[in-house]
């Protein structure tokens, strides 16, 4: 009989602390809402010139790339200051860049007149995407690492393989203009 009793008893406290939790709810959601006010997503333009859609509602924000269909973020460039052929800067499947090369690329970083710098690194299509994606981004780094050492600031840094081709087709000459390192200068 004892442990019946105890049963109801916890059974209605167990009640009882249910309801209280559930009004206390209520009424919080009744304190949250909030009348008049429309809150628009709006896009915001970051130190590199690339969009993204941002949404506050006063409680909780958050921001994520515009992109376009394929994936690449939406961006204003001012233009492309310095496109280098990689044939002139590195040899044949390699990422250093010579003395002279760098002292050279040094004086165009220092005389560019710019806040900042993208580098972007591109390859031919003569090897597989995966490897052609790890060269042109070491090669990429490589000209950003001069850009650092000339005292300039670069903001970004990705190597698109034989994504972003210039030329179509296979013959010589498009493959010569597909491998480059494009320097966005950011004014």
């Amino acid at each position: 009989m004892a442990i019946f009793k105890l049963q109801k008893t916890k059974a209605a406290l167990a009640m009882i602390v249910a309801l209280t939790v559930a009004a206390g709810s209520v009424q919080a959601q009744q304190t949250r809402t909030i009348q008049g006010e429309e809150y628009t997503p709006t896009i915001w333009i970051d130190p590199d010139g690339c969009e993204h859609w941002v949404m506050d509602d006063g409680a909780e924000g958050y921001m994520s790339p515009h992109r376009t269909r394929d994936g690449r973020p939406v961006c204003h460039r001012s233009d492309i200051c310095g496109v280098i052929p990689s044939d002139t800067l590195f040899a044949t499947d390699k990422s250093y860049i010579s003395p002279a090369a760098q002292q050279q690329l040094q004086e165009f970083f220092r005389s560019a007149n710019a806040f900042g710098f993208l580098i972007y690194g591109h390859t031919d299509v003569r090897a597989s995407d995966e490897y052609n994606m790890g060269l042109s981004m070491r090669r990429a780094n490589a000209v950003a690492r001069v850009a650092q050492d000339a005292g300039v600031r670069v903001v970004d840094v990705k190597g698109y393989g034989e994504r972003w081709p210039r030329a179509e087709g296979n013959s010589a000459e498009a493959l010569q203009q597909n491998r480059r390192v494009e320097i966005y200068c950011l004014r």
